[in-house]
């Protein structure tokens, strides 16, 4: 039966390869940082990396490795079992009690990723009664998550607020209306009117939920994320986010919320009840980023400025980069195909950075999606702006001939 089967997926895979879509994975053998060693697909060699979602350089922190070390020798490797079996020690509970104080919420529940963070909300809270109201461009998890429910699915136009009161006047028959939407939009750069969502939310009675997993750490004066932007932390019913970004850029997720719906999550929610817990080491070194996320703004300061930096010598330069003041500085590019070209060619030049095109983001709108650190160095942000130039000069005369 799977030679037929082999056959349709060889297709397949010829399909997107020659629409210029296919996606190889460059191997790094050094730690996540601004600067890597690519040892294969590529240039090999030491390269800037300018497409991590190490927003504050916390990857490969002293201070971040030394804690998890240390986990290790007292915590153990792995727990081998979920929450409510055995899977729970004090350092679980000392993170979810650190990230409800960080994000202003009143509990919170550990998840293996945020992926299933937003795939156990929306089953567990919403059924046919209710309805889920999500903004167009949300993440693929939110979509997936919002999949699994029974509720009534509606959708509105990226942060459009005329569409979203549209939506909310089309639901008042419901028993529950959820808001979902993304803090920060992590194609475009763009964040989400909270202040006006949370305004409308009051207004129909809606609860809001947010995925902030691009801006908590480093969005916000003190990093707690678009609702601190927005002064509405009191008023964001539900906050989902990734200890795998900026809070040291390993893995989990999390669920901040209200108290009543936590506890609704320990016990319905199935990516929790059938996960094995956080490994420890993670939990570990994510309070010791939480202490020091807490102790200095120096991190936040450095990646603002070097994110104006970059956008502002591109766009002298002659580049498009959607507008906005997010370390997500999208160069848009338009063909696919040329997108893909110009990655390899600014690899070539020693910048690692990644084309985006369909299906991540819509046809004709490919990019390459640059993401500014904490860890780069002015001169790592002037040298890549000098390898789009050079890169750009290059495809122009490949073309010509």
């Amino acid at each position: 039966m799977f030679d037929n089967v082999r056959d349709d997926l060889a297709a397949t895979l010829d399909e997107i390869r020659e629409a210029g879509l296919f996606k190889p994975e460059r191997v790094i053998g050094t730690p996540q940082s601004a600067e890597v060693t690519v040892t294969g697909g590529g240039r090999p060699g030491e390269v800037l990396n300018f497409c991590a979602n190490n927003y504050l350089g916390l990857a490969d922190h002293p201070k971040v490795v030394a804690a998890a070390k240390d986990a290790l020798d007292r915590w153990g490797y792995g727990m081998a079992s979920v929450r409510f079996i055995c899977g729970t020690q004090d350092v679980h509970k000392q993170l979810e009690e650190r990230l409800s104080h960080f994000l202003g919420q009143e509990d919170t529940i550990l998840y293996s990723s945020c992926f299933d963070a937003n795939g156990g909300v929306f089953e567990t809270l919403l059924d046919e009664r209710d309805a889920v109201i999500s903004d167009a461009l949300n993440h693929a998890s939110i979509i997936d998550g919002i999949r699994l429910s029974k509720a009534r699915r509606h959708r509105y136009a990226n942060r459009d607020l005329a569409d979203l009161e549209q939506q909310l006047k089309a639901t008042q028959d419901a028993r529950r209306r959820l808001i979902v939407t993304d803090g920060v939009f992590s194609m475009d750069g763009y964040i989400a009117p909270l202040r006006e969502i949370c305004d409308l939310a009051d207004r129909y009675d809606a609860m809001v939920m947010v995925d902030d997993s691009h801006a908590v750490g480093f969005v916000g004066p003190t990093g707690r994320g678009t609702p601190e932007l927005h002064g509405v932390m009191d008023r964001v019913d539900i906050i989902t986010g990734t200890l795998g970004k900026a809070l040291g850029g390993a893995s989990g997720g999390y669920v901040a919320a209200r108290r009543e719906i936590v506890a609704l999550l320990r016990q319905r929610s199935r990516p929790y009840l059938f996960s094995n817990s956080l490994a420890p080491v993670i939990a570990a070194a994510s309070l010791t980023v939480l202490d020091l996320l807490e102790s200095s703004g120096d991190l936040r300061e450095r990646l603002a400025a070097n994110t104006e930096l970059f956008r502002r010598r591109m766009t002298e330069e002659g580049f498009k980069i959607l507008p906005g003041e997010h370390a997500i500085a999208p160069v848009m590019i338009g063909d696919a195909a040329e997108a893909g070209r110009l990655a390899e060619l600014l690899l070539e030049r020693g910048v690692y950075v990644i084309g985006f095109s369909y299906p991540v983001v819509p046809h004709g709108q490919a990019r390459i999606r640059v993401q500014l650190s904490a860890a780069h160095s002015t001169e790592d942000v002037e040298r890549a702006i000098a390898a789009f130039v050079d890169a750009r000069a290059a495809m122009g005369a490949t073309a010509a001939e």
